[in-house]
């Protein structure tokens, strides 16, 4: 464990000691930095929520890199939090913030752990943050490797390829990008061919946040359903291994078709109670 600077040991501990902010204090201070500019509200806000950088940076140490830093990256996406969040649009500021705080620490990690920029999409970044823990979840000693990139595969959802890719970069020795592709190539540097496919923080947060505010309105329509439409829906759309028709029917004591017909049903009254929950949150 390196040593922690006594400055970072001060914030820590005035941090963990701050206010906890109910909904409404937040959403008046957040209100009064958008409006106003209030940097009070915003120092206040800020101060209060300190404690989430800190929590989170504890567990990307295992990256190896400094927890001062960390902090100070969550730090930056607090701030960023603070600029971009909008107190009308339903989500606590603290869900907001947490989201930011993650990329920004995300980012960071991926600048910082490699001089070779490991992960350069979804599923090589989803690799990068998870392989870890898979693999030792996975590996017995026994585990041929190809297997074992089946398995990984299999267990976080991603291409087979991007795993033998991600096993690949992670074990191999970091090289200068500014190293010659070539001797026949000059002035031709590996850095010249790297594109940068990166999807803009602000654009990951707000999907991710609206991707959990889809899922939240279609889980609240199922659970409104009449309990034998709610199972058939459940069984399947919502379950890993799907049922058929004729299955769900014997269970029910009804015909395959009975089945059909409740299931349409049953995902016209979830679109048109997404539909109107969607135009009441519009209108605000």
């Amino acid at each position: 464990m390196e040593p922690r600077d006594p400055r970072t040991s001060r914030f820590i501990r005035t941090a963990m000691a701050s206010e906890m902010l109910d909904a409404h204090t937040e959403h008046d201070l957040a209100i009064a930095w958008r409006d106003k500019r209030d940097e009070a509200a915003l120092h206040r806000l800020i101060t209060a929520y300190a404690r989430l950088a800190i929590s989170v940076a504890t567990r990307f140490r295992r990256y190896g890199l400094p927890l001062d830093d960390l902090i100070q990256q969550g730090n930056l996406g607090l701030m960023r939090a603070a600029e971009k969040y909008d107190p009308e649009n339903g989500a606590r500021f603290s869900t907001y913030a947490a989201w930011w705080i993650r990329a920004s620490m995300q980012e960071y990690v991926m600048r910082n752990w490699s001089v070779v920029r490991t992960a350069t999409n979804a599923a090589q970044k989803k690799l990068f943050f998870h392989l870890r823990k898979t693999l030792v979840k996975l590996q017995d000693g026994e585990i041929r490797h190809e297997a074992l990139s089946k398995s990984i595969a299999r267990e976080l959802d991603v291409p087979e390829e991007q795993v033998e890719i991600m096993l690949g970069r992670m074990s191999g020795q970091d090289l200068s990008l500014n190293t010659p592709q070539s001797d026949g190539e000059e002035g031709r540097d590996w850095l010249d061919t790297i594109e940068d496919s990166t999807i803009p923080t602000e654009t990951r947060v707000l999907e991710d946040m609206e991707t959990q505010r889809r899922k939240k309105l279609l889980y609240s329509a199922v659970l409104a359903l009449p309990e034998r439409e709610r199972r058939i829906i459940s069984e399947r759309h919502l379950n890993d291994s799907p049922r058929t028709l004729a299955e769900i029917g014997v269970d029910l004591g009804i015909s395959k078709e009975r089945v059909r017909q409740l299931e349409e049903r049953a995902m016209s009254r979830i679109t048109s109670s997404v539909r109107e929950a969607a135009q009441l949150a519009a209108t605000g």
